[in-house]
């Protein structure tokens, strides 16, 4: 399997050519145009996910078909620019048009090979820009419960077969998905991610599949991951008609952009992720049969973490170390009586809820012990208090601002995990119209596609 598929616009035959030769050694899938015109024509057949665009062309220059490309505000795939008498503010043009990098003629390929490498690699290189890739994060746990789920994952990453992963919101589904995908012979490909619950309507269908608009080619998510692998959240949740053009690309192995005419080959693997029965779903009207049974190839069911409660004090020591490592909190440990009421406690948010109460007790807890009296006060949600004092002065020495905006993040993620990841189910929690709350979820910082889910893994 290729490692991507890399679009070359050049005026030079021979840098086009030798450029080729390079990158197919390293094992890219290239293609190559001379003007902006053939370059328009490829991008009509399949969208790259990396182009290497020369500046200086007869006919439409690159600056001009860079902004072309962006007038959605984003450039809809890494763009690396090439020019043999390039300056300084052509370098910024280029840059603030959206290209991610600028190499010079002539060309050191050692050079161009590393910031192709980076360019692929960059976030929001593959699937939505600007997007940090996700951690793959191994189960946790020594449970026979996690044993099988490893061992099943492992069996399945050897297949190309489609999946479908059950079980409980916050249970680590996606995680799942991203662990399986690194296994697979497709880990070299894109991995992209569609909350199917945040997108409706034609929109629904434009975010899969592309679109076509006044001969501008916007790319979708299953363009974006050809030859790798879609995680689609929320499956239940998607729309009637995304529903019908998925099946009927399933069933003929290629899909149309929405308002285009040209086949794209369908090169994914699925792994949908639903909090609700699809085969129920169908029978109850709400869901295709065909795309039901599509999808549901390979069912996969993560146990709630009250069914593995033998694996919270390693599920514990995973989140503390992998807390203080990424978000430089301050190092705590959980006493054995502490571990051991955690153990007993009912999970009803699985290994999100306990994600979230280990962070909280990091971040506003004092001391190296985390003894079973604070744990119970967090549990209970209620401040635990010390010698008459409360352990939440960081909170209430905060400007009202920066108290609210603490507030609203903490109430709007809770109500994110309820939802399970469903904005349209979100805003009907939170008595808001959608997009007002998709502003507040940008401002806060929230991202949807999360779901709600933080891992229950090992990193």
């Amino acid at each position: 399997m290729s490692k991507a598929y890399v679009l070359v616009v050049d005026d030079e035959p021979d840098i086009r050519e030798l450029v080729r030769e390079i990158l197919e050694d390293e094992g890219y899938a290239v293609a190559t145009a001379e003007s902006a015109s053939q370059a328009r024509s490829l991008l009509r057949e399949r969208t790259p996910q990396l182009v290497l665009l020369d500046i200086w062309m007869p006919g439409d220059d690159g600056i001009s078909l860079l902004k072309e490309w962006a007038q959605g505000g984003v450039c809809p795939f890494p763009v690396v620019m090439i020019s043999g008498h390039g300056t300084v503010e052509t370098a910024v043009e280029a840059t603030r048009h959206g290209a991610m990098d600028f190499v010079e003629k002539p060309l050191s390929m050692g050079k161009l090979l590393a910031t192709v490498e980076q360019a692929l690699a960059a976030p929001g290189a593959v699937g939505t820009p600007g997007d940090a890739p996700a951690p793959v994060i191994e189960p946790v746990g020594r449970s026979s419960a996690m044993r099988d789920l490893r061992e099943q994952a492992e069996r399945l990453a050897g297949t190309d077969s489609w999946v479908l992963i059950s079980g409980e919101p916050g249970s680590g589904r996606k995680c799942l998905g991203r662990y399986i995908h690194s296994l697979s012979e497709r880990r070299s490909g894109p991995l992209v991610e569609v909350a199917a619950g945040t997108i409706a309507g034609q929109s629904a269908a434009q975010e899969l599949f592309g679109q076509v608009r006044r001969s501008q080619v916007i790319p979708g998510r299953l363009e974006a991951a050809a030859g790798g692998t879609v995680i689609l959240d929320g499956a239940a949740d998607l729309d009637a008609e995304a529903q019908t053009r998925l099946a009927s690309a399933i069933d003929a192995g290629s899909f149309q952009r929405v308002g285009g005419s040209e086949r794209i080959p369908l090169d994914v693997r699925m792994i949908a992720i639903s909090r609700r029965d699809l085969t129920a779903e169908a029978q109850a009207g709400r869901f295709r049969p065909d795309l039901a049974y599509a999808l549901s190839v390979i069912p996969l069911t993560v146990p709630p973490l009250r069914e593995h409660a033998e694996d919270i004090p390693e599920l514990v020591a995973f989140q503390v170390d992998r807390l203080v490592e990424r978000e430089q909190l301050g190092y705590r440990r959980f006493t054995v009586a502490a571990q051991n009421r955690l153990r007993n406690h009912g999970w009803h948010g699985n290994v999100q809820e306990l994600h979230n109460l280990v962070q909280r007790l990091l971040v506003l807890g004092d001391g190296i012990d985390i003894e079973v009296e604070e744990v119970e006060a967090a549990l209970s949600q209620r401040p635990a208090v010390t010698g008459g004092e409360s352990d939440w002065p960081q909170a209430l020495a905060l400007p009202l601002r920066e108290a609210r905006e603490r507030f609203e993040r903490d109430y709007l993620q809770r109500q994110l995990q309820r939802a399970d990841g469903s904005v349209a189910q979100l805003a009907r929690l939170a008595g808001m119209e959608r997009t007002h709350l998709y502003r507040k979820l940008r401002a806060l910082g929230i991202d949807p596609r999360e779901g709600g889910e933080s891992g229950g893994g090992r990193a």
